[in-house]
This record gives C-alpha cells, structure tokens and sequence, in this order.
C-alpha cells in the first residue's frame, strides 16, 4: 500500500480510495508537486476529502490539476466550491501581436501621416484666423512676447549666422577660384558668389540655422509647458494658448528671418570678396564694380521673398509639434527631433517649388 507522508499536506492510497488530509495552503504546497507526480492514480475511484483542514486557491488549483474527474466524499462545502471555482477558470497566455504584412504597414503610416497633415491643416487655420484677429485689432497683440521671441530669434541669432555666411562665402569662392583660374576668369567669381549667395544659399542657409535654433526652442518651451500642465492652466485663466504662444513667435520670425537673410548676404558675399583677392587677385574695387554691374536687384529680392516662407514653415511647425508633447521629457525630446527634421525638409522642398516658379516666369 503506498503511502506518501509529508509535513502537510499528506495523501494515502487504501485500493480504490485516496485519503487526502493537511493544510492545502501555498506555503505548504513547495514540493508537493512533485510528490503528486509520483502516485498513480489507477484505480483509483474515490477521494476521502474529510481529512483537509484548510484549503487557498494555490491548494484547489493543485486538486483540480491532479483530482479532477475523481469523485469526491467529505469534502467541506467552502473547498468544493473553491475547487469548483478554479476549475472553471481559463489561464490564458499574454497575446503576441500579429505580424504586419507591408501593405499593412504601409497603409497604418499612410493613414497616419494623413491625421497628421490635417491636424496641421487645422492648426494653421486656428494661427490666420488669430492673426487676422490681431491685424485688424492692434490692441489683442502680445507686444512684449513678439520682442522678447524677436530678440532670441533674431538679435541672438547675429553671430552664427553671420559667420556660418561667411564661411560659405568663402568656400564657394575658393571652390570657383582653380576653376576660373584656368581659363582666365577669375572676374566671374564675383558672379558665382553674389547669385549663389542672394538667390539660394543666403536664405536656405539662414532658414536652416534657425529652425535647428529657434524652431527647435519652440517646440521644446511649448512642450514643456504642456507636460507642465501650464497651457491648461492659461486655458483655465482665460488666456488663449495660440495669442500667447504661437503668434508672438510667428510674428517675430516673420519678420527676425529676412533681416538676417540680408545680413547673411552681406556676410556671404564679404566673405567671397575676401577669398577672391587672396586666391585670384580680384581686388575689393573691382569685385565691387563687378557685382554692381553684373547682379541685379531681382536676385536680391528673390532670395529676401523666400525668407518670409520659411519663416512662417520654421514657426508653424515648431509650434505644432510643441502641441503634439503628450507624456514626459521623453516626448519633449522626440517632437524636438521631429520638429528640426520637418522644418528643414519643408524648407527644401519649399525652396525647390520657388526655383521652379522662378525658372518659369523667367527671374
């Protein structure tokens, strides 16, 4: 006759009878697995159940994965239910996530990318309907936010844009200068320097060191602030977010962005000047004479036109990203990213149409 004793709980085999009996409790229960696996159970047709004295889920789920189908005698009404109650339940498994075909992948990101445009769409909406709001009422204006965000944009912004201007200058005229040594044109440089820098390289340049510099500013104070909770706060107070925020910065880029296109210029085509006498022998007179003569005014007012564009591009999308925070500083980071990314790529491709139209209306 097997039998199995253990401190608790016990079980012992009389024929077709099984006498079960102990504390069927989770801290008895630590090798009573085991010791389960051993018996057999043919044969057995019955279980004596008088002999449990206590019984939690941990000791029903054993009995049920063990006992079950077995009759049962003498078992106390609060275990068979116990029992009765875990056996009814279903241990299911964490679900993994079905794979995604391409198409599905594709189209999740096509229609996400397509929220995204509208939710853009609407929030420029919002930001004209503001400004036209403050246009045509001057009293509404956030003035001092409009200088404080002109001085951090613009003022601010002097020493790198100018110098990374006049860098540019100075590479594009030392590019040209073995070029146009060669066949005896060194006075063309001047031509070289001044439309590439007032027509395309100027203002491109410019728009990218400021949405890598205020564009990403933007995003990261209005993020902040709604992580902070404090653009709820000013909704709470009266104070509307997109007069207080977003058209303050639209307004001082507006207007930060094509003084510092010009002063780019400046810097740009002082730098090339400088190149050119070093390299070609051009002298400042000369090269003075040259692009006076030679770039008109239309190339100058091409490139300043531009500034207004990606200006408006730069803070509408700083701003919009800055709403779309929702989280922690992890978010912060990640629309701050996402905000540089955008901006940029929009202004190329905002700079690529303005070439075409150009091209077509001959200027």
């Amino acid at each position: 006759m097997p039998r199995w004793r253990a401190k608790m709980p016990s079980m012992e085999r009389e024929g077709a009878l099984l006498r079960l009996s102990g504390k069927w409790n989770a801290a008895e229960l630590a090798d009573a697995e085991s010791r389960f696996g051993q018996l057999s159970l043919e044969g057995v047709e019955e279980i004596d159940a008088k002999g449990i004295e206590s019984m939690d889920t941990a000791g029903a789920w054993l009995y049920s994965k063990h006992f079950a189908g077995i009759a049962a005698i003498g078992m106390k009404r609060e275990h068979a239910d116990l029992v009765s109650l875990v056996s009814g339940m279903k241990v299911e498994g964490p679900v993994g996530k079905s794979a995604q075909g391409f198409l599905e992948k594709a189209g999740r990101a096509g229609w996400g990318g397509f929220e995204k445009l509208l939710e853009m769409l609407s929030f420029i909406g919002e930001a004209s309907v503001h400004l036209a709001r403050s246009l045509t009422s001057p009293s509404r204006m956030r003035w001092k936010p409009i200088l404080h965000n002109l001085q951090h944009a613009g003022f601010d912004a002097l020493p790198i844009a100018g110098l990374l201007s006049f860098l540019m200058g100075v590479v594009i005229s030392y590019q040209g200068a073995e070029q146009l040594a060669r066949y005896g044109a060194n006075i063309f440089v001047v031509n070289l320097v001044g439309l590439s820098m007032l027509r395309e390289l100027g203002p491109l340049l410019t728009a990218i060191i400021i949405a890598g510099r205020s564009g990403s500013a933007f995003t990261a104070q209005i993020g902040t602030m709604k992580v902070t909770e404090e653009i709820d706060a000013m909704r709470t107070i009266g104070i509307a977010p997109m007069e207080q925020l977003v058209l303050p910065k639209i307004i001082a880029l507006l207007i930060a962005l094509p003084l510092l296109t010009v002063y780019a210029d400046i810097m740009g085509v002082m730098g090339g000047m400088m190149m050119s006498s070093f390299e070609l022998g051009v002298s400042y007179t000369d090269f003075i004479d040259r692009f006076g003569s030679t770039i008109g005014v239309s190339a100058f007012l091409v490139g300043v036109g531009k500034a207004p564009v990606f200006a408006a591009i730069i803070a509408v999308v700083g701003c919009f990203q800055g709403f779309q925070v929702s989280g922690g500083a992890d978010s912060v980071g990640m629309q701050t990213t996402r905000s540089v990314v955008q901006s940029i790529f929009y202004v190329i491709v905002a700079d690529a149409i303005f070439s075409v139209i150009f091209s077509l209306v001959n200027l």
